[in-house]
């Protein structure tokens, strides 16, 4: 947390898409918990200082929403970038509906934040924002073509937006989780199987709280990361 020496410590506002359920609300707990403000941005109401109930996907929407946000709570210091969703389809079975709402979701969504927040950082020469991948965007996997495809082109943003702005006083990054263990993940789910776990070096999946710590890190101690994709998979990617 940022300090003034006139004022003590600087309460931080935080915006965490996905803050309603599994990796978004470990992360909103935690960035709550060491001290921010944050506004949750979710379809559904999320346990944050500042709920927003919308699709990211919505440019208008999130424009204006931040907007009032920003006005009621102050300029935005940190944005983490989590709403997303998973489908298994074979390539041959993926409408263009599919393949446009996975991108809008994935990749438009985070654009959608950016645009909103990194103006405003950049005036101030200051921020952080995280996205959240996938290990699939590094490894590939099967019957996940649209999927993958929109979480590697989160990973080609960030690296670009992270060369273009860091000179400015903005890192940008990522975190690349493999399955985690949430009550998204169904009972069924392949991901479950102790086949599956087997193959990944930990012998387990990764807990949403564990990529808290993972973007936590990247926010307050990982001054030196720009453009970094930080594997949090149980090994999954090495």
């Amino acid at each position: 947390m940022s300090t003034s020496p006139d004022q003590g410590p600087t309460r931080r506002i935080a915006l965490v898409t996905g803050a309603a359920s599994g990796i978004g609300a470990s992360v909103a707990r935690a960035l709550r918990s060491s001290g921010n403000s944050v506004i949750g941005l979710d379809l559904a109401a999320s346990d944050t200082d500042h709920s927003i109930e919308g699709d990211v996907s919505d440019a208008g929407l999130v424009a204006d929403s931040l907007a009032h946000a920003i006005d009621e709570l102050g300029p935005i210091d940190i944005v983490v970038s989590v709403a997303g969703y998973y489908e298994m389809l074979p390539f041959s079975e993926i409408s263009e509906a599919q393949w446009t709402r996975m991108l809008r979701v994935h990749l438009g969504g985070l654009v959608n934040v950016v645009r909103a927040t990194l103006p405003g950082m950049l005036e101030r020469e200051h921020g952080t924002i995280v996205a959240v991948s996938s290990e699939l965007a590094i490894g590939g996997g099967d019957h996940d073509a649209h999927y993958v495809a929109a979480k590697g082109a989160i990973l080609g943003f960030v690296r670009s937006l992270a060369v273009e702005v860091a000179k400015n006083g903005v890192r940008v990054n990522s975190v690349a989780p493999g399955p985690c263990d949430t009550p998204l993940l169904a009972p069924d789910s392949p991901w479950r199987d102790r086949a599956y776990l087997d193959t990944l070096p930990a012998r387990r999946l990764v807990h949403p709280d564990e990529i808290a710590v993972a973007v936590q890190y990247l926010i307050d101690d990982g001054s030196f990361a720009v453009g970094e994709v930080v594997s949090v998979n149980s090994g999954a990617v090495i």
